[in-house]
């Protein structure tokens, strides 16, 4: 019984391989046939539903897979901000690091955010908001930012989280023409969150703008 369980969960878990070494070659979740995931791990089309309901149901299992993996190299990076009193630089290097060794899985969240299922779609936008949600909990920690309010930081939050996802398809393959004024895609991205943290640690907060008084 467990041999034919863990059998299950390794058919199971080529489905998910399958498909996302379909969409890293370029393909949209959406476009993938259900036959052309089967046809790669090697079983019938019917074994499929043994597993999941639809492509969608798969879809979500890898945005799960993701998100599992997004909150490792988070972990890293707070270890990092830990040991190191949080420099940018480094952090990003970590977090780029662990983008690129697990790069199939972060080419379908680069892709899939704005890809053609809608499922999938609003579970990567839920697991953005989580992202955004914890970010904030960490800035209203920051001796930096205290002048801030709780609005404050979702915005500096929102906008960070926001910039790392869309900036991921140039981390994951710079194009040829990546290197902007001898910036790398990865320092490019440590520009933008520098640039936002000391824009945030000078700004008054939302209040202050709304008084005319920033």
């Amino acid at each position: 019984m467990l041999i034919r369980a863990e059998k299950k969960q390794q058919t199971r878990q080529a489905l998910l391989d399958a498909a996302l070494q379909l969409t890293a070659a370029g393909q949209g979740l959406s476009t993938i046939s259900l036959r052309e995931v089967t046809r790669q791990v090697g079983i019938v089309p019917a074994a499929f539903y043994r597993h999941f309901q639809d492509m969608d149901e798969l879809g979500l299992a890898i945005v799960e897979q993701v998100g599992s993996s997004f909150r490792e190299a988070i972990r890293l990076v707070r270890r990092n901000e830990f040991e190191q009193q949080g420099a940018i630089n480094a952090s990003v290097h970590i977090f780029v690091e662990y983008v690129v060794a697990h790069k199939t899985l972060f080419l379908f969240l680069a892709r899939e955010q704005y890809g053609g299922s809608a499922l999938v779609r609003q579970a990567i936008g839920a697991m953005q908001q989580h992202f955004i949600d914890d970010l904030e909990a960490d800035l209203a920690q920051s001796p930096k930012l205290t002048h801030l309010g709780a609005a404050d930081y979702a915005v500096v939050a929102n906008l960070i989280v926001r910039t790392v996802f869309s900036t991921l398809p140039e981390l994951i393959n710079p194009p040829e023409d990546a290197v902007l004024h001898g910036r790398s895609p990865e320092h490019q991205l440590e520009d933008k969150i520098r640039f936002i943290l000391i824009g945030a640690k000078h700004w008054r907060g939302i209040t202050a703008s709304k008084d005319g008084t920033d």
